[in-house]
């Protein structure tokens, strides 16, 4: 199969050229990367010296080291978490592995500000556990309290990752280590470890990027981190400072991807079988299985608990204006909706295009969708906010115009990324041979091409539309006057302390997120 697409994107590239294409992929990539380029212009119109004060404040420095503390904590805990539920998985003889797969798998679909807004109401002396119990609680809040739930929600970056890596490795090797009379322990150091570390590192940085780009979190916690500084600067109208911010934070995410780029490329974990013997847990199998289910029970049931408690409580309770209305789930769902078809009809020219030639834009230009779901929502929020405010007011919070455009620019590359994987599994052939009847190129994309990548196109909309619904701070700074949303309420809910308003909404999230999981967990044949 790899061979079979190289040959194509040779003979792509030497044969065939693609300028239309190639200008509308230009415009699509410029596009995409003109809210970046305006938060560096932004910044660069700050006096020098006014920049050096805020820079080098001691407020600045504090932000910077707590959102490096988080970011560390948070991906060391994921990997103490994550690999040894993937070893449990895969390589020991655990009962009903498949079950416990999917318990350890499925955090990953509730947003983790909806994992902490279930946290701080559960735990803390008058939280609802310790009504339940009787029983004072500590209270889930501030530094530690966002390591702990960003972890239990993003821990399964690694764990997926890992697990595959693991599924893949010829384990084999690791029973021909243990002949030479190597322990467990010395078997998985030498042998296990340097083959799958490229995968734990891939999940690592991901968890990296989302804990320094999470912005719901820190804010429901009450720490103060790049994303929550910016969106209150922002709200304060001191526009100079969320600008130079948002620079810093563009340099963390741009070291993190740089480290990502020069990661996991020495070893590769595939081209084995996953043959090999197991692991026996013996009566160890009973701590095993109860650690997976703690980390389910807090992770899923504790969210749907306290969710469901919540609405119980509200039934018959007086309306407000914080009250549920299914027209804030169809704006949700429209606005996502219209971020799917756009962000597919920007996909289909970049991806199209990046798998069938080997040119040096079309790369560039696949690779700069690419920047917006690197950059933390906020950031192209801010960027999306100074230019309507200044430009263009009458759209501003008018419409739904910019707020769609930051959900294309956060989330297409989910849509290019599809895109080009079912472009590259079209058999040459086929469209030869529609221009063999002289067919011209867009006749023969329109009628033979097009409908086989439809499937492919449509899942990366899937996948848009679904992780557009959890999208918080774009949203916030940019959603039209009195167009509220299922985020925008569980927002409202929780700074005005209207918990149990917030309890629908996120549940109806929880259900919609979960969907992306199913289509993940089918896809791997889980």
């Amino acid at each position: 199969m790899a061979s079979n697409r190289f040959e194509k994107l040779s003979n792509a590239g030497e044969k065939v050229s693609y300028p239309g294409l190639t200008i509308i992929s230009g415009l699509i990539a410029l596009l995409v990367a003109s809210p970046l380029l305006w938060i560096v212009l932004r910044a660069l119109q700050v006096n020098p010296t006014r920049a050096g004060e805020l820079v080098f404040s001691a407020r600045t420095a504090g932000i910077l080291l707590t959102s490096l503390g988080l970011m560390v904590s948070v991906t060391v805990l994921s990997v103490a978490i994550g690999l040894p539920l993937a070893i449990l998985t895969t390589r020991t003889n655990l009962p009903f592995r498949r079950f416990w797969t999917i318990v350890a798998a499925l955090p990953l679909v509730i947003p983790s500000y909806i994992g902490a807004f279930a946290f701080v109401s559960a735990f803390g002396p008058y939280g609802e556990v310790s009504s339940l119990l009787g029983v004072p609680m500590p209270h889930v809040r501030g530094f530690w309290g966002a390591v702990l739930v960003i972890t239990l929600y993003t821990y399964p970056y690694v764990f997926l990752t890992a697990r595959a890596a693991l599924l893949s490795m010829d384990a084999s090797l690791v029973d021909a280590a243990r002949t030479l009379n190597a322990d467990r322990f010395e078997a998985f150091r030498r042998v296990t470890f340097p083959q799958i570390r490229p995968a734990i590192a891939a999940g690592a940085l991901l968890t990296a990027l989302y804990a320094i780009s999470d912005f719901g979190t820190p804010a429901f916690m009450h720490v103060e981190v790049f994303t929550s500084a910016i969106y209150w600067e922002f709200g304060a109208l001191n526009v100079e400072y969320a600008a130079l911010l948002s620079l810093q934070l563009l340099a963390v995410t741009g070291i993190v991807l740089l480290i990502e780029a020069n990661v996991g490329r020495d070893e590769d974990a595939s081209g084995g079988t996953p043959s090999g013997s197991q692991i026996r847990l013996g009566r160890w199998k009973w701590p095993a299985m109860g650690t997976v289910a703690g980390i389910g029970i807090l992770t899923l049931a504790v969210p749907i608990a306290i969710f469901g408690v919540w609405i119980v409580r509200g039934i018959g309770a007086e309306a407000s204006t914080y009250a549920f209305e299914w027209e804030y789930a169809l704006n949700s769902v429209y606005l996502a909706g219209l971020a799917a078809v756009i962000a597919c009809t920007f996909a289909i020219p970049v991806g199209y295009l990046s798998s069938q030639s080997e040119s040096i834009l079309a790369r560039l230009f696949e690779r700069v969708t690419y920047v917006g779901f690197a950059v933390p929502g906020i950031v192209i929020g801010l960027a999306l906010v100074f230019f309507g405010a200044n430009y263009v007011p009458f759209i501003y919070r008018e419409g739904v115009v910019l707020l769609v455009f930051a959900y294309v620019v956060r989330f297409l590359p989910q849509a290019v990324g599809s895109t080009r994987t079912s472009v590259l599994q079209v058999d040459d052939r086929l469209p030869e041979a529609a221009r063999t009847l002289n067919a011209g190129r867009l006749e023969t994309f329109r009628r033979v091409t097009l409908p086989l990548i439809a499937p492919g196109v449509v899942a990366g909309g899937v996948l848009v539309f679904l992780t557009t619904m959890k999208e918080l701070p774009a949203t916030l700074m940019l959603q039209p006057i009195g167009m509220e949303t299922l985020v925008t309420l569980i927002w409202s809910a929780h700074g005005t302390a209207h918990y149990r308003y917030a309890a629908l909404p996120a549940l109806i999230l929880v259900v919609i997120s979960g969907l992306s999981m199913l289509v993940l967990l089918r896809q791997e044949d889980v």
